[in-house]
């Protein structure tokens, strides 16, 4: 067995209900150990979004001076916005059986190594996020310092990342009912003894400033799933409808996420820096308030594990040959020492910057991968994929590489963070235009690039079935 069967392939799940380790890393899943429905995306991207980051997120809006519906508009907006590219990428799990930085491969070639690390470090940064309430939560709960808590929920979370898809999939569908009715209660708390946030400060083009970048925070919430999102429908047959995996898709992202970011927004005045003790204290203590700061710490674990397990499929396409379950084991470990590190200062200042930061990146990556697709979509002339022969024809690296680099670079100014205010974004009122400058950059650069190759390798014969396999 050579390394890269020893590695990058291993056990599958065969069925539903099959929970032992995933030793399986990017290697294409073959249809013989395909199964699933697309109704299993809807919790799968539901319940991770169910979380205090979530309702962190929804408090934006009223912090930068808006008032209570604008900021709901703006949130539902980005939210949107961000959810759709997501829900379009995961429809390729069932046509290809790849991940997506797996995937990502056939548009970047060896340049791969530059989104792959990116991916591993924003799922690191993720766990940190997300990582953050959950210890908090626990720590509460129990009466412990900080430390003790997150390293329990990043423990717990990285033990269901290692055990890998299937059961990543059964605990998102019990988690959604679980942190459904947690936060049906905390929004019944919320109705019944919290008024509307205070009418907004800010007017004129501080208020459209605001605006905007109220619906960017919620945009790039949403975005964050797109280098993931074939990772949770890799398994799912050939067969599976398309449309429908996308619809529920969509749903469960933008459901989960406009429900908790409304709640936020709500209880703004609760949920600052102290976002569990605001939930405890909403809840009144006793039995309602332990099961909302279990329900938390949960949440945390739920969403995180998915971190682990799409950063572990990341790092091996960036090439480094290390087992899937060790690699998903890592980025917990990592994620805990971030947590400390983000718990210890301004959290506030701390999470919008880490938010937006770890995130700029991802629409250069899907206006490339997009743009590949289609033009491997025309050459193909309507017949299915076949992944084996695409990755026979990997592109060269520079030009993905380019278009991404050019896009990072051309979304700097109209960036804004309380670590750096781009010119533009200054000049807007401090709306931050960087998500959507970095998806029409990535686009109009590596399009006539990719259009080039295409025609230029037009005529060059086609590999024989020898280097075919060698390669795929």
């Amino acid at each position: 067995m050579t390394i890269e069967d020893s590695v990058f392939r291993g056990r599958m799940p065969g069925r539903a209900g099959d929970l032992a380790v995933e030793g399986h890393g990017i290697e294409p899943v073959p249809e013989s150990n395909r199964y699933g429905t697309p109704a299993r995306l809807f919790t799968v991207w539901c319940a991770p979004n169910l979380t205090m980051t979530g309702v962190f997120t929804g408090t934006v809006g009223v912090s930068l001076g808006l008032d209570f519906w604008t900021a709901l508009v703006a949130m539902v907006l980005g939210t949107v916005a961000g959810a759709l590219p997501a829900a379009y990428l995961c429809t390729w799990g069932s046509r290809t059986g790849t991940g997506q930085l797996p995937l990502a491969r056939l548009a970047f070639g060896g340049g791969v190594v530059l989104p792959g690390v990116l991916q591993w470090l924003t799922s690191v940064a993720w766990d940190a996020l997300i990582g953050l309430f959950g210890g908090e939560a626990l720590a509460q709960l129990l009466g412990w310092p900080f430390w003790p808590g997150a390293l329990v929920v990043l423990l717990l979370q990285g033990v269901v990342g290692v055990f890998g898809y299937e059961v990543l999939h059964r605990l998102q569908t019990v988690m959604t009912f679980v942190l459904g009715a947690a936060f049906l209660v905390i929004g019944a708390k919320l109705l019944t003894g919290v008024p509307l946030p205070v009418p907004g400060t800010a007017h004129g083009a501080d208020r459209a400033g605001a605006f905007v970048l109220t619906s960017t925070v919620a945009l790039s919430l949403a975005l964050s799933w797109a280098p993931y999102a074939s990772d949770f429908s890799r398994y799912l047959p050939r067969s599976t409808s398309r449309p429908r995996m996308f619809w529920y898709s969509l749903l469960g992202m933008v459901l989960s996420f406009v429900w908790v970011q409304t709640l936020g927004l709500w209880g703004a005045g609760l949920f600052t820096d102290q976002t569990a003790a605001g939930v405890h204290g909403l809840l009144g203590g006793g039995v309602l308030g332990a099961f909302g700061l279990l329900a938390i710490a949960a949440a945390a674990v739920c969403s995180n594990a998915m971190n682990d397990y799409s950063g572990s499929l990341a790092l091996q396409a960036a090439g480094l040959r290390v087992p899937r379950p060790l690699a998903a084991a890592a980025a917990a470990v990592l994620g805990f020492l971030l947590v400390l590190w983000l718990h210890a200062a301004n959290t506030t200042v701390r999470f919008q910057n880490l938010l937006l930061f770890v995130g700029y990146w991802i629409p250069g990556f899907v206006g490339i991968v997009l743009v590949d697709a289609r033009v491997r979509a025309r050459a193909r002339r309507g017949t299915p994929i076949d992944v084996a022969a695409e990755f026979a024809r990997p592109q060269p690296w520079w030009p993905a590489c380019v278009a991404f680099l050019a896009a990072f670079a051309a979304a700097v100014p109209f960036m804004n963070t309380s670590l750096f205010t781009g010119p533009v974004a200054a000049a807007l009122h401090g709306a931050d235009l960087a998500y959507y400058v970095a998806f029409a950059v990535s686009v109009a650069v590596y399009a006539p690039l990719r259009w080039v190759l295409r025609h230029r390798s037009a005529g060059a014969p086609e590999p024989d079935a020898a280097v075919q396999g060698a390669r795929g």
